[in-house]
Protein backbone atom coordinates (compact mmCIF):
# COMPACT_ATOMS: atom_id res chain seq x y z
CA UNK A 1 0.00 0.00 0.00
CA UNK A 2 1.24 3.46 -0.89
CA UNK A 3 -0.17 6.27 1.26
CA UNK A 4 1.32 9.73 0.81
CA UNK A 5 -0.06 12.83 2.49
CA UNK A 6 1.31 16.35 2.06
CA UNK A 7 -0.04 19.73 3.07
CA UNK A 8 0.67 23.40 2.67
CA UNK A 9 -0.55 26.74 3.99
CA UNK A 10 -1.75 29.09 1.26
CA UNK A 11 -2.24 32.81 1.85
CA UNK A 12 -5.64 32.98 0.15
CA UNK A 13 -9.25 32.53 1.30
CA UNK A 14 -10.57 28.97 1.35
CA UNK A 15 -13.23 29.77 -1.27
CA UNK A 16 -10.63 30.84 -3.81
CA UNK A 17 -8.29 27.94 -3.12
CA UNK A 18 -11.16 25.44 -3.33
CA UNK A 19 -12.59 27.01 -6.50
CA UNK A 20 -9.29 26.76 -8.35
CA UNK A 21 -7.76 23.56 -7.01
CA UNK A 22 -10.92 21.44 -7.10
CA UNK A 23 -11.40 21.94 -10.85
CA UNK A 24 -9.68 19.09 -12.69
CA UNK A 25 -9.17 21.27 -15.77
CA UNK A 26 -6.76 23.42 -13.73
CA UNK A 27 -4.60 20.42 -12.75
CA UNK A 28 -2.11 20.76 -15.66
CA UNK A 29 -1.26 24.27 -14.41
CA UNK A 30 -0.21 23.18 -10.94
CA UNK A 31 0.56 19.46 -11.20
CA UNK A 32 3.99 18.98 -12.74
CA UNK A 33 3.23 15.49 -14.08
CA UNK A 34 -0.29 16.03 -15.46
CA UNK A 35 -0.22 16.89 -19.14
CA UNK A 36 -3.92 16.95 -20.05
CA UNK A 37 -7.41 16.59 -18.57
CA UNK A 38 -10.68 15.86 -20.31
CA UNK A 39 -14.17 15.47 -18.89
CA UNK A 40 -15.56 12.03 -19.74
CA UNK A 41 -19.01 12.49 -18.19
CA UNK A 42 -20.89 15.41 -16.79
CA UNK A 43 -19.46 18.30 -14.88
CA UNK A 44 -18.16 18.65 -11.33
CA UNK A 45 -20.17 16.34 -9.11
CA UNK A 46 -20.30 12.91 -7.52
CA UNK A 47 -20.24 10.24 -10.23
CA UNK A 48 -18.53 12.44 -12.81
CA UNK A 49 -15.49 11.01 -14.59
CA UNK A 50 -12.36 12.81 -15.71
CA UNK A 51 -9.59 11.43 -17.95
CA UNK A 52 -6.00 12.39 -17.15
CA UNK A 53 -2.77 11.95 -19.10
CA UNK A 54 0.34 12.15 -16.94
CA UNK A 55 4.04 11.38 -17.02
CA UNK A 56 5.44 9.70 -13.93
CA UNK A 57 8.87 8.10 -13.58
CA UNK A 58 9.40 8.39 -17.31
CA UNK A 59 6.17 6.62 -18.24
CA UNK A 60 3.05 7.98 -19.85
CA UNK A 61 0.00 7.13 -17.76
CA UNK A 62 -3.62 7.41 -18.89
CA UNK A 63 -6.27 6.98 -16.25
CA UNK A 64 -9.83 7.98 -15.42
CA UNK A 65 -10.85 9.30 -12.03
CA UNK A 66 -14.40 9.16 -10.72
CA UNK A 67 -15.47 11.78 -8.22
CA UNK A 68 -16.81 9.86 -5.21
CA UNK A 69 -17.15 12.67 -2.65
CA UNK A 70 -17.45 16.43 -2.95
CA UNK A 71 -18.04 18.81 -0.04
CA UNK A 72 -17.66 22.45 -1.07
CA UNK A 73 -14.70 24.16 0.64
CA UNK A 74 -13.98 20.97 2.61
CA UNK A 75 -13.20 17.79 0.67
CA UNK A 76 -12.86 16.18 -2.76
CA UNK A 77 -12.24 12.44 -3.19
CA UNK A 78 -11.50 10.87 -6.59
CA UNK A 79 -10.76 7.21 -7.39
CA UNK A 80 -9.40 5.69 -10.52
CA UNK A 81 -12.17 4.05 -12.47
CA UNK A 82 -9.69 2.84 -15.11
CA UNK A 83 -5.92 2.75 -15.43
CA UNK A 84 -2.78 0.85 -14.49
CA UNK A 85 -2.56 1.73 -10.79
CA UNK A 86 -5.65 1.74 -8.53
CA UNK A 87 -5.43 5.11 -6.76
CA UNK A 88 -7.50 7.38 -4.56
CA UNK A 89 -6.73 11.09 -4.36
CA UNK A 90 -8.18 13.23 -1.59
CA UNK A 91 -8.00 17.00 -1.26
CA UNK A 92 -9.07 18.67 1.95
CA UNK A 93 -9.23 22.37 2.72
CA UNK A 94 -9.31 24.05 6.11
CA UNK A 95 -9.67 27.78 6.77
CA UNK A 96 -7.01 28.89 9.25
CA UNK A 97 -8.39 32.42 9.13
CA UNK A 98 -10.13 34.59 6.51
CA UNK A 99 -6.97 34.80 4.39
CA UNK A 100 -5.17 31.51 5.00
CA UNK A 101 -6.06 27.99 3.88
CA UNK A 102 -4.47 24.68 4.77
CA UNK A 103 -4.70 22.31 1.82
CA UNK A 104 -3.93 18.63 2.20
CA UNK A 105 -3.26 16.28 -0.71
CA UNK A 106 -3.38 12.55 -0.08
CA UNK A 107 -2.74 9.74 -2.57
CA UNK A 108 -3.39 6.13 -1.63
CA UNK A 109 -3.10 3.09 -3.83
CA UNK A 110 -2.09 -0.51 -4.15
CA UNK A 111 0.53 -1.25 -6.81
CA UNK A 112 -0.15 -4.31 -8.94
CA UNK A 113 2.17 -6.73 -10.70
CA UNK A 114 5.64 -5.46 -11.49
CA UNK A 115 4.89 -2.08 -9.83
CA UNK A 116 4.86 -3.76 -6.40
CA UNK A 117 8.65 -4.07 -6.51
CA UNK A 118 9.02 -0.31 -6.86
CA UNK A 119 6.46 0.72 -4.22
CA UNK A 120 8.99 2.25 -1.75
CA UNK A 121 10.66 4.23 -4.56
CA UNK A 122 7.28 5.26 -5.97
CA UNK A 123 6.17 6.49 -2.55
CA UNK A 124 9.26 8.67 -2.21
CA UNK A 125 8.88 10.08 -5.72
CA UNK A 126 5.16 10.67 -5.22
CA UNK A 127 5.83 12.63 -2.03
CA UNK A 128 8.42 14.81 -3.78
CA UNK A 129 6.05 15.44 -6.70
CA UNK A 130 3.12 16.25 -4.38
CA UNK A 131 5.21 18.72 -2.38
CA UNK A 132 6.33 20.40 -5.60
CA UNK A 133 2.73 20.51 -6.89
CA UNK A 134 1.43 22.13 -3.70
CA UNK A 135 4.23 24.72 -3.78
CA UNK A 136 3.27 25.54 -7.37
CA UNK A 137 -0.41 25.83 -6.39
CA UNK A 138 0.55 28.11 -3.49
CA UNK A 139 2.52 30.33 -5.86
CA UNK A 140 -0.40 30.55 -8.31
CA UNK A 141 -2.95 31.30 -5.59
CA UNK A 142 -0.84 33.88 -3.80
CA UNK A 143 0.03 35.73 -7.02
CA UNK A 144 -3.45 35.87 -8.58
CA UNK A 145 -4.99 39.31 -8.89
Amino acid sequence: MIDVQTEILISAPIEKVFEYSSKPENAPFWYVNIKSVEWVTGSMGVGSRVAFIANFLGRKLAYVYEIVELLVNKKLVMRTAEGPFPMETTYTWQAIDDHTTRMTLRNRGIPKGFSKLFAPFMKMMMRKANEKDLRKLKNIMENRS
